[in-house]
């Protein structure tokens, strides 16, 4: 795996090309957080409306991430990643071009869709690597187009101040955003012309049928019931911090409120549609066939806690340096980006990890319980510390944090083949679904020392009982260190620069 790495060519190539357009992807989902003190100043914002934007920020990913996932098992991830990339610069341009709060809010919602281009990936390099290895290549995929929000924290300020003339001497923040949607729009071309979605001769494998999870057993129907809950929930939180803010009065809110009350009846339907042979007994799956929905659970709980935290943290901690040790914005963004930064190596060294100790289970427990106690340890962040030591806590902190979702997507596309968009896309989605409760709760919480430890030790505490759920509940995949995918014959693996278009699957 390592040896091509660096290589243009066959399955590294679309590696490269996919792990870009990430890249792109979460430069364009985070363009908000290193401007949120500039923009504040602009429109004279409440710190509880600056909250409100960074919810926002992944409010609509929630249910993007599902939807996406479906589109992308239907029409293959090629197209759907370059339609996405190509929409960014809509709500871009929109957010750089807003004059107040609700301008702002709206178009900081339509944005936070772009969040979603995560799942597409997925199934993109799970397509072109074989199981042994899908851990360091989803690491790779996720790492380094994760870092993406790094290099908005690092660059954008500096962009900002460099064009500062045109905009009075004042940081030019609207310019910044506009360019990285237009940037992202270009390279969305790109992507649909050089890549394609499996290696020749490969054929890509489609669900039976569209709309929902296929699942095998009632109980896992079920199951599935209940964790979809959340999924709607969590955007009537978001609706319920809106209306605070006077963007919705109560007679507004209480539709929205039932809007969320029959999108969930209608997934439900869509579910059970799906699944109606299984649940009315016309169907049963032979044992090979089968799998447990309570590992995908498990799995969206992780990332919940993994992927949740760091959306949170990474929106919250350019101002948190700021404040606590009185630094400009360009430092404290720079600082910051220290958190992100670390996606460079540790979540493909968690997918490495996961590769190479033979156990993906206790992988992923373990760094989840290493993400808990990072997180405690920050709680005790204040003033009084020296910069550098937590700068240091910070980076071994998120080194857990991302290292659990690279372990956590090392499981993911080896649930169930053939829906893997749809389950990377639940799993994804809870990500965002632990980004706004946790965002949420850190706009309640009172400013300075108090808040931040009350946040961080939540964090932590959330992370070491999904720890515990993990060692108990959580089960190795088949085939995780299998030569080639279920239902793929061994040849089919082979780098596309070795296949023979005559080898047809079977």
């Amino acid at each position: 795996m390592l040896q091509g790495l660096f290589s243009f060519r066959g399955r590294y190539r679309i590696l490269h090309l996919t792990w870009f357009a990430f890249f792109l992807s979460f430069v364009v989902w985070f363009n908000f957080a290193p401007f949120s003190t500039a923009i504040q100043e602009t429109f004279s914002l409440s710190p509880g409306q600056i909250r409100t934007i960074a919810i926002c920020n992944v409010a609509l990913t929630v249910p993007a991430r599902i939807i996406i996932g479906m589109v992308l098992d239907k029409y293959g991830p090629r197209i759907t990643y370059s339609m996405l990339l190509i929409y960014a610069a809509i709500p871009c341009i929109a957010f750089a071009m807003a004059q107040n709060f609700s301008q702002l809010v709206i178009s900081r919602l339509a944005l936070s869709i772009v969040g979603a281009g995560f799942v597409i990936g997925i199934r993109m390099v799970a397509e072109w690597f074989p199981p042994k290895e899908i851990g360091i290549a989803e690491g790779i995929y996720g790492g380094w187009g994760n870092f993406g929000s790094a290099a908005a924290a690092f660059t954008l300020p500096s962009l900002a101040a460099v064009t500062a003339f045109v905009a009075a001497g004042q940081i030019n923040w609207r310019l910044a955003i506009a360019l990285t949607g237009i940037v992202a729009a270009i390279y969305g071309f790109i992507y649909l012309v050089n890549a394609q979605d499996t290696p020749s001769g490969k054929v890509y494998q489609k669900p039976n049928r569209h709309g929902g999870i296929e699942v095998t057993s009632k109980r896992s129907f079920w199951l599935l019931m209940l964790m979809n809950i959340p999924l709607v929930g969590i955007l009537a939180l978001l609706a319920w911090r809106i209306s605070n803010f006077g963007l919705l009065n109560q007679t507004q809110l209480f539709i929205v409120y039932l809007l969320l009350v029959g999108l969930y009846v209608f997934q439900a339907y869509k579910c059970w549609d799906v699944n109606r042979d299984l649940m009315t007994g016309k169907k049963q799956y032979p044992p090979k066939e089968r799998y447990e929905f309570s590992q995908v659970a498990l799995l969206e709980l992780t990332y919940f806690v993994n992927f949740g935290s760091e959306l949170a943290v990474v929106s919250m901690l350019p101002a948190f340096f700021e404040s606590t040790f009185t630094l400009s914005k360009v430092l404290a963004g720079m600082i910051a980006a220290s958190y992100a930064f670390m996606n460079l190596l540790a979540r493909p060294g968690g997918g490495w990890i996961s590769d190479t100790l033979g156990s993906r289970r206790w992988t992923m427990t373990v760094l989840t319980g290493g993400i808990g106690i990072g997180y405690l340890l920050m709680g005790g962040v204040n003033s009084n510390w020296w910069l550098p030591i937590a700068i240091l806590l910070t980076m071994a902190c998120s080194f857990f944090v991302q290292a659990g979702e690279g372990s956590t997507f090392a499981i993911v596309p080896l649930i169930r083949r053939r829906v893997t968009g749809q389950i990377a896309g639940n799993v994804g989605a809870y990500g965002n679904v632990g980004a706004v409760a946790y965002l949420t709760l850190f706009s309640l919480l009172p400013e300075g020392d108090i808040g931040n430890r009350i946040f961080f030790q939540t964090l932590g505490i959330s992370a070491l009982i999904v720890t515990f759920l993990c060692w108990f509940f959580l089960k190795e995949p088949k085939g995780s260190f299998a030569e080639h995918h279920e239902g793929e014959e061994p040849e089919l693996a082979m780098d596309s620069a070795e296949a023979f278009p005559f080898i047809t699957e079977e």
